[in-house]
């Protein structure tokens, strides 16, 4: 293989260290749902070897460096934690086949593509297929049963499914937050139950990306800091019509994932500092706007998809704004 040839390797590094800090969360996620977060990684990463494989053939392109600069493999574990386990394996197998083929390769390949491939493959599945992809467990299923709940197609029995803490405040017209608390198996001391230390796992997994500066922190701050606010200001205490406070937005949904390993993707986000902070602003006000207000429980997915679109006048004002301050 020539040097041309040959992935960047500091790229391959950065794809390293972000596998290895996903650890946490996806350990977390294992000892709150068992055996359904392995089958789905399992899932994930097959398929992305194999989309990646099947379109460097069709390019006629070295297989091999297109497997080992492990964007594919990246994408691939964001998915997996991203996506219900126990979700028909149907499902996995299209939010990253579509994820890659529509996020990634339809631009070109890594390194040129305007959406962020994982949260364009869950969109694409939450909007084509939005029953399976809001089925959460209650808890987890041993092996066997786990292998046929993924592979049968079949639906999964209504006690053992349960609407998410997000999706349950949602809808909430009736139960102050104290009630919820109390009496809604999902809810647990802040935010959803287990939930909460499945952030926490994620957190502590960026906060290892920007010790070893994979990334820097605007974006992720900009994003917790506009999420926090917001939900302050509109907190309106612990009444029926809540939406929740700053704490209970920051430990629920997909918060510290989408901070640290969404939108801190160096293709499809912002390169300049004062761009990457404005992006994570306005992913954390589109969260939480979409939480509150929108047809779906989670936002971080169509905000961080909304703002990929916004990239370019950021970049144009934060450009500019640095040309008048220097001039």
């Amino acid at each position: 293989m020539s040097a041309l040839e040959a992935p960047d390797e500091r790229l391959q590094q950065a794809m390293k260290r972000v596998l290895l800090a996903t650890l946490p969360g996806l350990l977390a996620l294992f000892w709150l749902y068992g055996w359904g977060v392995l089958i789905n990684l399992m899932l994930c990463v097959c398929t992305a070897l194999l989309v990646e494989a099947g379109v460097s053939r069709l390019r006629r392109q070295p297989v091999q460096a297109s497997l080992s600069d492990g964007s594919a493999l990246v994408s691939a574990t964001l998915l997996a934690a991203a996506l219900p386990p126990y979700c028909p394996g149907w499902l996995t197998v299209t939010a990253v086949a579509a994820g890659l083929l529509f996020g990634k390769h339809l631009y070109g390949g890594v390194g040129k593509n305007p959406f962020n491939p994982a949260m364009l493959g869950f969109a694409l599945t939450m909007v084509m297929f939005p029953q399976p992809m809001t089925h959460w467990p209650a808890h987890g299923m041993n092996l066997s049963a786990a292998l046929q709940q993924v592979f049968s197609m079949g639906q999964a029995p209504d006690a053992w499914v349960q609407a998410t803490v997000l999706d349950s405040l949602r809808i909430n017209n009736s139960l102050t937050m104290d009630e919820l608390f109390a009496s809604h198996p999902a809810f647990g001391r802040f935010g959803g139950r287990a939930v909460e230390w499945v952030n926490l796992a994620f957190l502590a997994g960026g906060l290892f990306l920007l010790q070893r500066r994979v990334f820097t922190w605007h974006a992720p701050v900009g994003m917790l800091a506009s999420l926090f606010v917001i939900s302050l200001l509109c907190w309106n205490g612990s009444g029926s019509n809540s939406h929740g406070s700053p704490l209970f937005h920051l430990l629920s949904g997909a918060t510290m994932l989408g901070a640290f390993f969404i939108i801190t993707e160096p293709v499809s986000g912002a390169k300049n500092a004062l761009a990457q902070g404005l992006f994570g602003v306005g992913v954390g006000l589109l969260t939480y706007v979409i939480r509150t207000w929108g047809g779906y429980p989670d936002g971080v997915a169509f905000a961080v998809l909304l703002m990929n679109l916004c990239v370019p006048a950021l970049e144009r004002f934060a450009t500019a704004r640095q040309l008048r301050v220097t001039s």
